[in-house]
């Protein structure tokens, strides 16, 4: 197996650093296209090495899958309800796959291989420790990531809230943060973490009574929501993309429309099986249940492409 990644990458697998490190660290994540062209050029002067290549880059997996004598599975993790989408999709060579229904939903025109739903190692998450009563909000501070309604739901419910959450990448995201978002913290009950690294993030969850998830965009998969119930934390969010098929309404948390319909949820926060939320995410959102499904479509197109 060879992974084509920035050279900063851990993987049990040949490594072709496509950079050195990852731009968002480098500081150069607002325009990624162009080392995307160069890693695609990466694939396909070594394309005659593979049976199956994956790719993970949007739009670029259409392009790679037009070139490329291979068959190329092409999974999308952002939003496809845009223009580009209703376009580019239904004309690809690719294997498409989304990494929800939700997301392809919005698509119904593409021909779709899968669904497959992410996956992650959460065997370590954090449970069983001390909890108290604080909610937290894990995210980006982007306008539709809601964090100025989690910060309206804590203070309907008057509970404290603690917030991770790294800032925008766009000068449009760093001004928000400094123009809206910093005002709205000062103003609450709010305790502005920045970003954590990830056992820090799992302790935030662990510790705490509930995660808010309130944006109003069409989340195509959201890893928050799976990290947080894997430390057994119930999340309370709006019924958008694929939250509703990750959050069980009244067993996982609680799915509302409105900012004050969240808020008044919350008591029964208390009455949920965090030992049961914690079994069933684990169980529904391994990285080993993602990657049987995403081997069984290599074999598949591997097999159809031996002569």
């Amino acid at each position: 197996m060879t992974l084509f990644a920035s050279g900063d990458s851990t993987a049990a697998a040949n490594l072709v650093p496509t950079v050195p490190r990852s731009l968002r660290t480098a500081g150069e994540a607002n325009d990624p296209w162009p080392h995307i062209v160069n890693a695609l050029l990466d694939v396909l002067e070594r394309e005659d090495r593979f049976d199956v290549i994956h790719a993970h880059v949007e739009a670029g997996g259409l392009v790679l899958a037009r070139a490329s004598r291979r068959p190329v599975v092409v999974t999308f993790h952002g939003r496809l309800d845009r223009p580009w989408a209703d376009t580019a999709l239904p004309r690809s060579s690719g294997h498409l796959v989304a990494i929800s229904a939700a997301q392809a939903s919005a698509q119904p025109h593409a021909r779709w291989t899968a669904v497959v739903h992410n996956g992650l190692d959460l065997t370590d998450a954090p449970f069983g420790g001390p909890r108290g009563d604080d909610l937290c909000f894990v995210g980006r501070i982007a306008p539709e990531k809601g964090v100025l309604d989690a910060i309206e739901i804590a203070r309907l419910a008057g509970r404290h809230l603690r917030i991770a959450a790294k800032a925008g990448w766009t000068e449009v995201e760093q001004a928000y943060e400094r123009t809206v978002f910093l005002p709205a913290a000062r103003s609450a009950d709010v305790e502005y973490l920045g970003e954590l690294s990830g056992p820090d993030r799992d302790r935030l969850f662990a510790e705490s009574y509930a995660t808010l998830m309130p944006g109003e965009w069409p989340e195509p998969f959201g890893l928050v929501a799976i990290e947080s119930l894997a430390c057994g934390t119930p999340v309370v969010a709006r019924p958008v993309g694929a939250l509703p098929e990750i959050v069980r309404d009244g067993r996982d948390g609680f799915l509302a429309s409105s900012v004050s319909a969240l808020s008044t949820r919350l008591d029964a926060v208390a009455g949920l099986d965090r030992r049961e939320i914690r079994r069933s995410v684990l169980e529904r959102f391994s990285a080993a249940r993602m990657t049987d499904a995403y081997e069984r479509i290599y074999r598949r197109l591997a097999a159809e492409a031996t002569p």
